[in-house]
């Protein structure tokens, strides 16, 4: 959990470092809110791509493989970024970066779905989501401490040094059992999993004998995702994702850029921004408990009601710190969607055949989706402000609960082999 959700924290912080760097751009006029728009957009191009790429690449080559090869790629691109001349080509290194993070979080998520029990898996992944949602505050407290004395620069080298330092450390860790075996390494994964049973049977004596699997594999062809029993699944899958990357990249990360056109000054709409930026993990720690106690439909249709009624709330809160507290409220039930949607949910509803290639796809969609986010974001907040902003995103999140109410399956402890 450690290692893959170090590196995914570094995933985090590079998609998270956009909101603050653009801020500081707009403000120091290296940048337009034009470019800023074309910014995001390419940055979700790239994600669409990797996102895409990589769920093909983790089922053929394993899940090590492509893990590792994200990291080299958006680790390499952060620190060419920090010397990009002139936003043209800071746009253009930021496609080449959001390959590698588009990729990270459908890999990260699915390996570490693969290696957790039934009983604790949204604790395990939730608390790993923690990990990657830290990111957000972490990016905004050092977006504050070092861009007004140091600019912008500095934030992208540091996000690039520290994936390259994890892509390091990762290089120890075991390949997915459950992948090993879909491809016929039999004797691999008995090995790997014959290792982890004896040092947990050190730990708490003698294990029950392994529960048996149906014979019969789930197929590993890409059209048994049009099958009756994955289609729904797919439906689930992608308007979930596409939702929440609405609402993170068209809400969310736009935040300092919203505070400094209404007036602010750089410096109180980043800590505006900073306090806000709380929630992000403190909602991913709710929604990692609730997932495994309450099940993983009523948590996600829990909180898109909680965001949807705060969401009606925010554009009419005019005093300072009011706007703060709101602000904070509504970003916690956000990163519970985010916690149970994208580390627990998604990574589960598939079978380990096709899990990669399903989650990938799904996230293509959700990535596709926000290449035209921030382009409405800033026509709807030129036109009608923040209130225009969140109506869409309101709308958005009914549609959400309707069809996770249809369509959806409850996971809730239960092993991946018995859902397939």
């Amino acid at each position: 959990m450690l290692l893959i959700g170090t590196g995914m924290f570094f995933d985090g912080f590079d998609i998270y470092v956009a909101a603050t760097v653009l801020g500081a751009t707009l403000k120091s006029g290296f940048s337009t809110m034009g470019q800023n728009a074309q910014f995001m957009s390419l940055t979700f191009g790239g994600m669409m791509l990797g996102s895409f790429l990589t769920g093909f690449l983790g089922d053929r080559y394993g899940r090590r493989f492509t893990y590792q090869a994200n990291l080299v790629i958006f680790g390499f691109a952060s620190i060419a970024s920090a010397f990009a001349p002139s936003m043209a080509v800071l746009t253009l290194l930021r496609f080449v970066m959001g390959v590698g993070l588009g990729a990270e979080s459908v890999v990260g998520y699915s390996t570490m779905t693969e290696f957790v029990p039934p009983q604790a898996r949204g604790k395990w992944l939730g608390g790993m989501n923690v990990i990657v949602v830290s990111g957000l505050p972490v990016a905004a407290l050092l977006g504050t401490l070092i861009i007004p004395h140091f600019g912008w620069r500095v934030m992208f080298a540091l996000g690039g040094l520290g994936a390259l330092g994890v892509w390091y450390l990762r290089k120890a860790l075991p390949e997915s059992p459950r992948w090993l075996e879909s491809v016929g390494r039999k004797a691999e994964a008995d090995a790997l999993l014959q290792s982890i049973e004896n040092e947990v049977s050190q730990q708490h004596g003698p294990l029950p004998s392994p529960a048996p699997r149906s014979p019969a594999h789930p197929s590993t062809n890409l059209s048994s995702l049009l099958s009756p029993a994955l289609l729904p699944r797919m439906i689930v899958g992608a308007t979930s994702l596409i939702v929440m990357n609405t609402l993170i990249f068209g809400f969310v990360t736009w935040l300092p850029s919203f505070f400094v056109q209404e007036g602010l000054s750089i410096v109180t709409s980043f800590r505006y921004s900073l306090v806000m930026s709380l929630g992000a993990p403190f909602g991913s720690a709710i929604g990692a408990f609730t997932a495994d106690s309450m099940g993983r439909k009523p948590t996600i249709v829990g909180a898109s009601l909680l965001t949807i009624v705060l969401g009606g709330i925010y554009p009419f809160v005019q005093k300072p710190i009011a706007l703060i507290i709101v602000g904070f409220l509504l970003t916690v039930p956000i990163y519970i969607l985010v916690a149970t949607l994208f580390a627990i949910y998604i990574p589960e509803l598939f079978p380990t055949e096709v899990r990669l290639r399903a989650s990938g796809i799904c996230n293509t969609f959700g990535r596709a989706a926000t290449i035209l986010t921030p382009f409405l974001a800033v026509a709807l907040f030129r036109s009608y402000g923040i209130r225009g902003v969140l109506s869409l995103m309101m709308g958005f999140l009914l549609v959400q609960i309707v069809v996770v109410l249809r369509f959806g399956v409850e996971p809730k402890k239960r092993r991946l082999e018995d859902m397939e």
